[in-house]
């Protein structure tokens, strides 16, 4: 038997699902923090510095302004202190460390070479000794970037990629080496992982393959609230024949229940431990990698909100800007708000706040006000704001 969902109470799931909806606590600490990273299961990172770095924001969404050393520490900090790794979960990923066990999976067969971009399958079996040389030199010589291999010389892009880089990639996927901290303009720095992951994670148990997926969905399940099978494999980047079975499973096992969502025209799940409130309050401004609308075709499905960031779209092509943030206000996405840190000038710039049909008249107000706890958050002294359309 299926439950029969309204539309307004899945979008209530799901934004409790991703902790939206409760009040903010007035000094956020370390322990916010890592409620908000085990909430969502991860952050995804991206190189864009327009406005900040992606991974500090689905934490600010939820919890106003925090002091961003607190992520810092518990991900690139003394390995004693580490809470996160490092890793390609969705996309590029700071993960919980008690999910280390549940991707090893996925590292054997990167390792394997049966994962991966082609080069990088290639160094499984041909690069051997280039992987072995560059495994040693890390051994010996310790943390390195992949410049330290190149005497200075690095590339621009991903397929600009020198050879050593492409090796490093490689070990990283294979889960042999991770980040041991960022510098500079945030270059990843590689160790040999046992030197980075807390040898009592180190230690845990490696599950089999289809018991590490399970726990991945039951995760992304729970952190959605109620979403598609696309939806949950998607979470985590598993594959059809990864996530499928475990879907299965959980529904056996009662975990997750099947449910029929007004104006879905696809099936659903409802995790079993789901809150479904009766409203959500509160304002928040979201990266363009939140798991709330990373996912374009669950954001027009939950809010009615077509989104595409439009960093690589010609400037003369764009609608609505180069990193623009959806507004969310209480239970729906109102507006876009197109932002950039000025750090010279010390202004947090929002050159031009695209309104949703229907947004509310207080929308404007609401949102100077979070772009006043946004600028304060990331040392900016005023906020500026265009045009208003």
């Amino acid at each position: 038997m299926k439950l029969e969902i309204s539309a307004k109470e899945a979008r209530r799931i799901a934004l409790a699902a991703q902790g939206f909806g409760a009040r903010r606590p007035e000094q956020p600490n370390a322990a916010h923090v890592r409620r908000v990273a085990d909430r969502l299961g991860l952050f995804q990172i991206d190189s864009v510095n327009a406005l900040t770095r992606a991974h500090y924001l689905p934490a600010f969404s939820r919890l106003g302004p925090y002091d961003r050393t607190l992520l810092e520490r518990d991900a690139w900090g003394p390995k004693r202190r580490r809470r996160f790794f490092e890793y390609w979960a969705h996309e590029a990923s700071l993960l919980p460390i008690d999910l280390h066990p549940l991707l090893r999976w996925r590292m054997a067969r990167a390792e394997r070479g049966e994962i991966g971009y082609r080069a990088l399958r290639r160094l499984a079996t041909e690069g051997r000794r280039e992987v072995d040389l560059v495994l040693a030199r890390i051994a010996d010589e310790g943390p390195m970037a992949a410049a330290d291999f190149e005497k200075g010389a690095s590339k621009s892009g991903w397929w600009e990629w020198s050879p050593t880089k492409h090796v490093l990639e490689y070990l990283f996927w294979a889960g042999r080496i991770t980040t041991s901290t960022r510098r500079g303009s945030f270059a990843r720095i590689y160790d040999l992982s046992e030197r980075v992951i807390p040898q009592a994670v180190l230690d845990l148990p490696t599950p089999d393959a289809a018991s590490a997926q399970r726990a991945l969905v039951e995760r992304s399940a729970r952190a959605l609230g109620i979403a598609t099978a696309a939806d949950i494999r998607d979470y985590y980047r598993l594959k059809p024949g990864e996530a499928d079975h475990a879907i299965a499973d959980l529904v056996d096992a009662g975990v997750l229940v099947p449910a029929n969502v007004s104006g879905w025209n696809v099936k659903a799940w409802m995790h079993r431990d789901v809150r479904s409130p009766r409203k959500i309050g509160g304002a928040a401004l979201l990266a363009p990698f939140d798991p709330l609308v990373w996912e374009r075709g669950r954001a027009e499905r939950l809010f009615d909100f077509h989104y595409r960031i439009e960093i690589y779209v010609p400037q003369d092509k764009r609608r609505h800007g180069y990193y623009v943030l959806p507004f969310l206000l209480d239970e729906a996405l109102v507006a876009r708000v197109d932002l950039k840190s000025d750090r010279n000038a010390g202004v947090l710039r929002a050159p031009r706040v695209t309104l949703e049909p229907g947004a509310p008249a207080e929308t404007v107000e609401r949102l100077k006000g979070e772009l006043e706890g946004m600028a304060g958050w990331l040392g900016l002294g005023a906020v500026h704001i265009g045009a208003v359309v």
